[in-house]
């Protein structure tokens, strides 16, 4: 079976991803900071009758990261990786003025620097696939000025950059940047907990990752609401 890496994978899209990518018989490798949550979810997908490796830790530790690909590895494959772990750089959100520089390279050293340290990890697995493919979870602030989303949206604009060099570079990969949409998750309350106005769940949006994995358009970036809709 198809195997993938999916970091940040204990609750909201990432665990719907998982859940959708469990569904179709994939076999998984999934990432958290925190081991319990992390397990009850890999526990909840396993009973989709996959193989499911939960591996807790941090993506911006680069241990971890070979622990991840070496999981993968011992499932025999990997044809997708997808980052979507992030940080935010500081919680809730501040405006530019007020953003410690220790908070701005936290969201870098997550969103960037570990999200590009295990795409080298997994390049020669990825390079073996069918072929393989990388999904760089993004965000509309990555191309849009919205206040107090400066630190946030810097890291996931540098982020899109790279998947975009990637691409050029890796012509026989899939590499498609993301751009999931407002959803209401765990990362957006923190990051605006006084914004209570109703947001879709990161289930409405998963459509949209299995579109650009059954129909496999060229690399680039994608928004996926409008892949949703359009299925």
């Amino acid at each position: 079976m198809p195997v993938a890496i999916i970091t940040g994978a204990s609750k909201g899209l990432g665990h719907a991803l998982a859940a959708a990518l469990a569904r179709r018989g994939w076999d998984l490798v999934l990432d958290a900071r925190t081991a319990g949550v992390l397990e009850e979810s890999a526990r909840a997908l396993r009973r989709h009758g996959t193989r499911v490796t939960a591996v807790p830790g941090d993506v911006t530790d680069a241990r971890h990261r070979t622990e991840l690909v070496s999981a993968a590895r011992e499932l025999g494959s990997l044809e997708l990786l997808v980052s979507n772990a992030s940080a935010l750089g500081a919680e809730p959100l501040v405006r530019l003025e007020e953003l410690s520089l220790d908070g701005l390279r936290s969201a870098l050293e997550t969103n960037v620097v570990a999200a590009l340290g295990l795409v080298q990890e997994s390049l020669p697995l990825l390079r073996a696939g069918s072929p393989g493919a990388v999904i760089a979870v993004s965000s509309d602030a990555a191309a849009e000025a919205y206040e107090t989303w400066g630190g946030y949206g810097a890291s996931k604009a540098a982020l899109d950059h790279l998947a975009a060099v990637l691409a050029v570079e890796e012509p026989g990969l899939r590499v498609w940047t993301v751009d999931p949409g407002d959803m209401q998750t765990d990362l957006y309350a923190a990051a605006v907990p006084d914004d209570d106005e109703p947001r879709p769940g990161p289930g409405s949006v998963v459509p949209g990752f299995l579109r650009l994995l059954d129909e496999r358009p060229v690399s680039g970036r994608y928004a996926a609401p409008a892949l949703a809709g359009a299925r």
